[in-house]
């Protein structure tokens, strides 16, 4: 579970996202030119991919190693790892 801070953060970022996708419905409504609607697309996409990063990461650090057992060296090179790949593949 996210703290307040990290939550209002997420709220933030969700709302930032509601706001380009609106953008790209009144594009299309607009009759705007494609390659601007595929632009605005990519940015919400990016957005999305950010969002789900740091929710993933979150996850990660405080559910699956377990942040109350000190994780050895070895879990807590595999957590970042992991952590990178998610980065690299969402990016």
């Amino acid at each position: 579970m996210p703290t307040t801070r990290e939550r209002d953060k997420l709220l933030h970022r969700v709302r930032r996202i509601r706001g380009q996708l609106n953008a790209v419905e009144e594009a299309l409504n607009a009759d705007k030119e494609t390659a601007s609607i595929v632009h605005t697309m990519s940015a919400c996409r990016g957005a999305m991919d950010g969002l789900m990063l740091e929710l993933l990461e979150d996850h990660i650090r405080a559910n699956i190693v377990d942040p109350e057992r000190r994780p050895t060296s070895q879990q807590a090179q595999a957590t970042q790892d992991l952590i990178d790949v998610l980065r690299s593949y969402l990016k």
